[in-house]
This record gives C-alpha cells, sequence and structure tokens, in this order.
C-alpha cells in the first residue's frame, strides 16, 4: 500500500512542477508538438504581467500546530484486544524551513512532532482497559510548494511533503507496569494539503492550511528571509 502511495505523491508534484509549462499541440497547415502555442497558425502567446517586480529568492522559516493528530491511525492492532477512542494527543507541533528559488516554487524540509494515547480492552472484558498505548513521533519530510502568487499580503500554496516516521512505542497495565508489545506503525510520513501565507508585515505573517497526513487542519507562524 505505502509503495503505491508514494508513487501517486511523486505523480502529484511532477504534475504540479509542469503546470507552468507552456507545452500545447497544435492543429494546423503543419502537425505538431512544441512550446507555447506551437508553429501553426500565429495566436499571441499568453504574456507574463509586466508590472511585476523582479523576484528575489527567499528562505521561509514557519511554526505551526495542526490539529487532530493523525497519528492516531498508526496505533497498532493486537490480536487479543481492541482500541479505544484516544484519550490523549498533542500536535503535531510543525517546524519548516524552505528556500523559495521562483516566484511559484520551494523546496525544504518539514519535522513534525507529536503523541496520542489510547486505551485497550480485553474482548472479555470492556469495563476497564487492559492498558494504555501511546505513540510519539516525530517525522523528516522532504518539502514542496507550489505557489499561486495572488498579491502581496496573501499567497495561496500547495504542499506535498514525503518522508519518514521514528516511533516509540509504550504500553502500560492498570498497575502502572510496561507491557512489552510491538506493533508496526507506517514508516512513511506524508502531508498534502491547501492554504495561503497571510502577511502582517514586509517579513512576518500567519498561514492556514487545510490537508491530510499528519493532520487535517494546520495553522502557524511564517517569516521569509
Amino acid at each position: 500500500m505505502n509503495k503505491y502511495l508514494f508513487a501517486s505523491l511523486l505523480s502529484i508534484f511532477s504534475l504540479i512542477s509542469i503546470a507552468d509549462a507552456q507545452v500545447g499541440v497544435y492543429i494546423g497547415p503543419r502537425f505538431g508538438y512544441g512550446p507555447g502555442y506551437g508553429r501553426g497558425p500565429r495566436y499571441p502567446r499568453r504574456q507574463r504581467p509586466q508590472n511585476l517586480p523582479a523576484f528575489q529568492p527567499t528562505v521561509n522559516l514557519s511554526f505551526g500546530y495542526g490539529f487532530p493528530n493523525l497519528d492516531k491511525n498508526e496505533l497498532p492492532e493486537f490480536s487479543d484486544l481492541y482500541k479505544g477512542t484516544t484519550t490523549s494527543q498533542t500536535g503535531p507541533i510543525t517546524g519548516a524551513v524552505d528556500y523559495r528559488f521562483s516566484r511559484g516554487m520551494s523546496i525544504g524540509v518539514l519535522v513534525t512532532h507529536g503523541k496520542i494515547t489510547a486505551p485497550y480492552y480485553n474482548y472479555n472484558d470492556a469495563s476497564t482497559p487492559a492498558l494504555q498505548g501511546s505513540l510519539d513521533n516525530w517525522s523528516v519530510m522532504i518539502n514542496f510548494m507550489h505557489y499561486i502568487p495572488a498579491g502581496e499580503k496573501v499567497t495561496p500554496y500547495l504542499r506535498t511533503a514525503i518522508g519518514i516516521n521514528t516511533w516509540q512505542q509504550n504500553y502500560v497495565d492498570p498497575q502502572g507496569n510496561k507491557i512489552n508489545l510491538d506493533g508496526t506503525p507506517s514508516e512513511l510520513a506524508y502531508q498534502v494539503g491547501l492554504g495561503a501565507d497571510i502577511y502582517l508585515s514586509k517579513n512576518a505573517g500567519i498561514f492556514l492550511e487545510g490537508g491530510y497526513g499528519k493532520y487535517i487542519l494546520h495553522g502557524g507562524l511564517t517569516f521569509k528571509f
């Protein structure tokens, strides 16, 4: 399953990367394939706005908090126990640094950290938990950002991030004794999202995002240098 998900995410990023390329097929006196509107009839080329200032590369730094923590889906299943509702969660807390090398693209690293806890019950006794299970997670992902310039104050974006998870598992019985159980959470970390940077000053602002992977809703502070 993970390899298909990985391939799908890479396909999405590839499509995003070529979305701005002016490549088309034309049909006319001469058939062919080429950049822009082709070499057939002389249609006007799409012109970029002439009033845009020269682009200056920036380093973007952001800190945020996601909700809910979707690592709850990685709590393992055990043959003689069933999983209850998540009782507590932290994060994921996120931090990212990205190099925006063009008006439409940046690449960087997204790091997340979060923790979830949930009870496990015996099938023949659902009155009290047989143990409490928790997952503590760190993830490191390559972060691809595709920007849609909309103005000086608001910049919509599409995020595609993929990387690895590192897990620490802990299972404790009602008496506080640690139980040696070993689950199999996924090592693949990913996040896709659609959001916007909203700048309150020249170099600082907030961001809001919705997506799926490590979280569904995400917000925080963003800075550019």
